[in-house]
């Protein structure tokens, strides 16, 4: 049997490393993708501890040309891949005026046109061979914005409108697009953004925080039995059913326990 190929954006770090570890440890070749060769080089060196078989692929993931020219070494040298994970996420809360045109081109970088990037690129090759798994790694914030996050909140909502229209596209083709939706991670996000808990509405306080790892392997149960929409912690998706039934109450309960000016 052919080695199973997974490629997994965002991987120099939290979520993107740890699901990359995770498939490693399971048998598959990974293609490692985001900006920071040195820091792919290091996950990568775990995950061939791991028993898995890493290919480094340094690039800007909001780059089109960059990702096709990419897509073309991966399938030539490896074939199509079964599995891509669109883990690439970055973006500061602000308020909108403290948000000038060109980091709010940076923000919609990444997680949204990373994800469009390579959906472009394998997406042929998936449905040529009739399966595959797309895994989104989105936010709460596609569901229901936050006080001072709009750019963040924007590239969400993007990349879940990427995910919406997909499912619809790919019924009956064998391919699944899967939005996977975490709360609050223990990752690098917080280090590189010290003040970002002073803008997550406190009523989001009782869903506890994950790990990378934790979030991986959440990752890793999709893509074995995909789903078109996934919550981690499980009290997320009750956040999401009362966002769902009571839009007006989850629009108050976030301008009141958020972050005011």
């Amino acid at each position: 049997m052919a080695q199973r190929l997974a490629v997994v954006t965002g991987a120099s770090s939290g979520i993107g490393a740890a699901s990359a570890e995770a498939l490693g440890a399971l048998g598959w070749r990974v293609v490692l993708v985001a900006r920071r060769q040195q820091r792919l080089e290091e996950v990568a060196e775990r995950v061939a501890r791991f028993g898995g078989d890493p290919v480094v692929e340094p690039l800007d993931a909001g780059d089109a040309e960059a990702v096709l020219a990419m897509a073309q070494r991966v399938r030539s040298s490896y074939g199509t891949p079964g599995v891509l994970i669109n883990s690439a996420g970055a973006g500061a809360w602000r308020w909108l005026e403290d948000t000038p045109p060109g980091d709010m081109e940076r923000m919609l970088d990444a997680p949204f046109r990373a994800a469009y990037h390579h959906t472009y690129a394998f997406l042929a090759d998936l449905l040529a061979a009739g399966s595959g798994v797309i895994v989104h790694v989105g936010s709460p914030a596609s569901l229901l914005a936050w006080p001072s996050s709009v750019a963040y909140a924007c590239s969400r909502w993007a990349l879940r409108g990427l995910h919406e229209s997909l499912s619809q596209d790919l019924v009956g083709t064998g391919v699944h697009s899967c939005h996977v939706l975490f709360g609050e991670v223990s990752s690098e996000y917080f280090v590189a953004n010290p003040d970002s808990h002073e803008h997550i509405p406190w009523i989001a306080a009782p869903i506890s925080r994950s790990t990378p790892a934790e979030c991986a392997e959440v990752i890793v149960r999709t893509i074995h039995r995909p789903r078109r929409e996934v919550f981690h912690p499980p009290l997320l998706r009750v956040y999401a059913e009362v966002n769902r039934w009571l839009p007006g109450t989850s629009r108050w309960l976030s301008r009141a326990t958020g972050r005011r000016r």
